[in-house]
C-alpha cells in the first residue's frame, strides 16, 4: 500500500540564487545546489521551470534538466544561470539524488518576487550574496 512507502526526509541540501556584481555592468545571477552533509550525494538530477502570470496572462518557461554527477560533502555546485526577467514567476527546482542506494527528492520553489534586494544575505557556503531557499 502507498501508506507503507517510507519517503526519506531531505536534510542539509538546499538551493541558493546568488548575485555576482560587476562594476559598471548588470548583475549576473546563478542558481547553486548546496550539499551541507558530511557525505557526497550522487546522480543528482535537477529539473527547473518557471510559471505564473504577467499582466494577467499566463507565462511559463521551458523545462530545463541538469545532471550533476557527484556533489562532494560540504560543497556547492552551479546548476544554471537565471535571468532577472523571470523573478516575477514561481521558479521551481525539483531535485533528486542518491545517498547509497536510497533516492531522495525535494521540490524547491522561489515564489514570485522573492529574489530581491530585501531578501539578499551573505551565503557562507558560496562566499557570495544571494537568496538562500529556506
Amino acid at each position: 500500500m502507498i501508506s507503507d512507502i517510507k519517503i526519506p526526509e531531505v536534510k542539509n541540501v538546499t538551493l541558493a540564487v546568488a548575485r555576482i556584481k560587476y562594476i559598471g555592468e548588470s548583475d549576473e545571477w546563478k542558481v547553486y545546489l548546496i550539499n551541507n552533509n558530511d557525505f557526497p550525494i550522487e546522480n543528482t538530477l535537477v529539473a527547473s521551470k518557471g510559471y505564473g502570470e504577467k499582466d494577467g496572462e499566463p507565462q511559463r518557461t521551458s523545462i530545463l534538466r541538469h545532471f550533476l554527477d557527484t556533489i562532494l560533502p560540504n560543497t556547492a555546485t552551479l546548476i544554471e544561470p537565471i535571468d532577472p526577467s523571470v523573478f516575477h514567476l514561481n521558479n521551481e527546482y525539483w531535485v533528486s539524488y542518491y545517498i547509497g542506494t536510497q533516492i531522495f527528492d525535494k521540490r524547491f520553489v522561489f515564489v514570485p518576487d522573492s529574489i530581491r534586494d530585501e531578501n539578499i544575505s551573505f551565503i557562507k557556503e558560496l562566499d557570495m550574496e544571494g537568496v538562500l531557499h529556506s
